[in-house]
C-alpha cells in the first residue's frame, strides 16, 4: 500500500524526519558518554519500516539523515550500529542503494544492514530473549500492521532504549470497531483496553473520538512500566482533520525533557508562549489536543492549587509538574517571573538578573 503522506504531505514528512533525526543527534550523544567507556560499547538506530531512502521528491528521509549525522561524527562513526527494514522489496534495495551512495559511509565502523522481511512475533520473540544495545527504534507501518505494545515493551525493556512511532489515526479510528482488523487493534491497545474503548467511542463525536483514542494509547504504554509518553499531532493541509501522530516513548524524564523541547520548537503554533505539539499547514486558529484556552494563565492557578504552602525549586517544580501537560521550562519560568512581580509567590533570591528565573531558584507559594 502507498504511504500517501510521504507522497503528498511533503512539509509535514519535513517536520517528521526533522523531529526524529534532531531527537536521535542529541540521545546519540548522552547516551555514547556512558557507551564509550566499554570496550564493545554500541549504539544502534533501527527502523523496522524504513522506505526507500528518499521521498518522491528526492528528499532524503530518515535513514539517510541519521547516517549523514553519523558520518560527520566521530563518536557516531565508531559505535553505531544501524539496522533498516522493509518489507517491499524494492524499497529494501533502492533504500541499500541510496546508503551506498551515502559520501564517507565507508567510514562507519558497522556496515548499516538493511533487511526485507514481514514484521510480526518473530522479530518480536527475538528482541525480547536478547540483551538490547542502548536503541532508538523507530516504527511506522504506514497504518497499524506491525505496531504493538509488546513490540514497543521488547524494546523498552533495556538500558538507554528509547521508541517513536508514527501511526495514521485515520485508519486506526477507522479499524478500532472493525472486526477484520480487531487482531492488531487489540495488539496496538491490550484486548481489556480495546474493547473498553470501542464500547466508549460509539457515544463520541469526531473530536471526542481522537482525544480519547490517543489517550488510551497514551495510558497503554505507560501502563507498561514506569515511562513517559509525548504525542505530536500532524493536521492536513486544510488544518480541519489530523492525519497523523508521533508518538514518542521513553523510561527517562532526561529523553522527554529532550524531546519534549524538539516537538516544542516543530509545532506550528504557540497560545500565550505555549507550543501547540503539532503541526498544520493551515494557519487558522485549530482546536488542540489538550483544550486550554488561556494556557498561562490556567498553570498559574495549577501551581498556586498544587503546591499552596510549599518551597520548591523552579527545577523541582517543573520537574514535578510538566509530565503529561504541554508545558516546557520557559513556560514556568515565564509565569513564575509574572507572579514574583504582582507578590503572589516569593523567589528566594530575589535579587537577580532581570528578567530571569534560575533552575535553583527558590519559590515560596502562599497557603490556600
Amino acid at each position: 500500500m502507498k504511504n500517501d503522506f510521504f507522497g503528498e504531505q511533503r512539509e509535514q514528512s519535513l517536520v517528521k524526519t526533522t523531529i526524529i533525526s534532531k531527537y536521535f543527534w542529541v540521545w546519540a550523544k548522552v547516551i555514547i558518554s556512558t557507551v564509550k567507556k566499554k570496550l564493545d560499547g554500541k549504539i544502534a538506530y533501527i527502523d523496522l519500516f524504513a522506505g526507500p531512502g528518499r521521498y518522491e521528491i528526492g528528499t532524503a528521509s530518515t535513514p539517510l539523515l541519521v547516517l549523514k549525522q553519523a558520518i560527520n561524527d566521530d563518536d557516531m562513526r565508531k559505535f553505531l550500529v544501524a539496522i533498516f527494514n522493509d518489507k517491499d522489496e524494492a524499497n529494501a534495495r533502492a533504500l541499500e542503494v541510496a546508503i551506498e551512495e551515502l559520501p564517507g559511509i565507508e567510514t562507519l565502523s558497522h556496515k548499516p544492514i538493511v533487511y526485507n522481511h514481514e514484521i510480526g512475533t518473530e522479530i518480536i520473540k527475538q528482541f525480547e530473549q536478547m540483551r538490547l544495545v542502548p536503541t532508538l527504534l523507530f516504527v511506522d507501518p504506514w497504518g497499524y500492521k506491525g505496531l504493538s505494545l509488546r513490540l514497543v515493551d521488547s524494546v523498552l525493556k533495556d538500558w538507554g532504549c528509547d521508541c517513536i512511532f508514527f501511526f495514521n489515526y485515520n485508519r486506526i479510528n477507522m479499524g478500532i470497531n472493525n472486526k477484520l482488523v480487531e487482531e492488531h487493534m487489540n495488539a496496538l491497545f491490550g484486548q481489556k483496553r480495546a474493547d473498553k474503548l470501542r464500547l466508549k467511542l460509539s457515544r463520541l463525536d469526531p473530536r471526542e473520538r481522537e482525544l480519547t483514542i490517543v489517550e488510551e494509547l497514551s495510558q497503554a504504554l505507560q501502563s507498561h512500566g514506569e515511562r513517559f509518553v509525548l504525542p505530536f499531532r500532524f493536521r492536513n493541509h486544510s488544518g480541519n482533520r489530523t492525519s497523523h501522530h508521533l508518538i514518542f516513548v521513553t523510561k527517562h524524564f532526561r529523553g522527554y525533557e529532550i524531546m519534549k523541547d524538539i516537538m516544542a520548537k516543530m509545532s506550528s503554533g504557540m497560545e500565550q508562549g505555549v507550543p501547540t505539539f503539532e503541526y498544520s499547514p493551515a494557519l487558522e486558529s485549530q482546536p488542540l489536543l489538550f483544550e486550554l484556552s488561556r494556557p498561562i494563565d490556567e498553570l498559574e492557578n495549577l501551581l498556586l492549587d498544587k503546591y499552596a504552602g510549599k518551597t520548591l525549586s523552579m527545577r523541582q517544580i517543573y520537574r514535578d509538574h510538566n509530565v503529561g501537560r504541554r508545558y516546557i521550562s520557559k513556560n514556568y519560568k515565564d509565569v513564575l517571573l509574572k507572579m514574583e512581580s504582582v507578590g503572589k509567590i516569593q523567589a528566594n533570591p530575589s535579587k537577580r538578573r532581570r528578567g530571569t528565573f534560575a533552575d535553583k531558584v527558590l519559590v515560596t507559594f502562599p497557603e490556600k
